[in-house]
């Protein structure tokens, strides 16, 4: 029985956990806060251990009441200008770095290309000079068949078929290696731009999901702000003048505040301010 020794013991835990995640939020840099939202509130509400880690549980002394998990759904702003804002900035940063990865990998692969052409070129050269060295040898040997074709015909004859058999026969041989060597360059080009092109890919999706991880994020710690600043702005002494005033001063209070309308309530009947909040904040953009 001694958890209802408390009377409102659901509003009080939910106060007492709401004012350890705002100053959580607010002990934390923007961008911080928003690369490691989760763990920040779930360090903010349950605390770390002597070993530094995170503890499974939150208790209430006063009346034994133990918190052992907090969900976290979702965090976004609920003012939909704010919204539109935050997501066409992380569009236009999405399409940025999207455009520059395109770029980027479009010059790396005429790159390749450009070096797989000229390794080409090179080994075309190369096999050219190859040629035509085999056929000065073929006009050398030629020349001195045509030379010894005074001492014996039929031999000079038989030599220069057999020399230029063999010739004939070892310049296949190297056409066969460097046309091998060519495709294997080639082949290899290919490859190396595949694998760029799919590493390109895999690090534009991966950065796309950072950056809507990253807009999420944003979106919760600007309500989260944009809730404690009205908060605060309206403070709790006006709000003890309102609760006190009659309809007349009521509005005219409402009136020097620059509000429409407002809510107030004591420890005995609690109203979840989150849902209350988002539903005003709702009417007033459809009015």
């Amino acid at each position: 029985d001694k958890i209802f020794s408390v009377p409102d013991f659901v509003g009080d835990a939910c106060k007492a956990i709401a004012s350890r995640v705002r100053g959580a939020v607010a002990g934390h840099s923007f961008d911080e806060f928003h690369k490691h939202s989760a763990k920040l509130i779930r360090t903010a509400i349950f605390g770390l251990d002597e070993k530094g880690k995170i503890r499974n549980r939150f208790l209430f002394s006063q009346n034994k009441l133990v918190i052992t998990n907090i969900d976290i759904q979702s965090v976004e702003p609920v003012d939909s200008r704010t919204r539109d804002a935050l997501q066409k900035s992380v569009q236009l940063a999405i399409e940025i770095t999207t455009k520059s990865q395109e770029a980027e990998a479009r010059h790396e692969a005429e790159r390749r290309e450009q070096e797989a052409k000229g390794r080409l070129e090179r080994q075309k050269i190369e096999d050219e000079a190859e040629a035509e060295k085999a056929r000065t040898n073929l006009l050398k040997l030629q020349a001195e068949s045509a030379a010894v074709e005074s001492t014996g015909q039929a031999t000079a004859e038989a030599k220069a078929r057999a020399d230029s058999s063999q010739i004939e026969a070892e310049a296949k041989v190297d056409q066969s290696r460097l046309s091998a060597e060519a495709e294997k360059i080639k082949a290899a080009a290919e490859l190396a731009q595949l694998k760029a092109r799919q590493e390109s890919e895999i690090k534009h999706q991966k950065l796309l999901n950072e950056l809507e991880i990253s807009r999420a994020r944003d979106l919760a710690a600007i309500e989260s702000s944009k809730f404690k600043r009205i908060v605060d702005t309206i403070g709790s002494t006006t709000l003890k003048d309102i609760a006190a005033a009659g309809p007349e001063m009521q509005l005219q209070l409402l009136k020097g505040l620059g509000l429409k309308s407002f809510m107030i309530t004591d420890g005995n009947s609690p109203v979840n301010l989150f849902n209350t909040a988002g539903g005003l904040i709702g009417a007033n953009v459809g009015q």
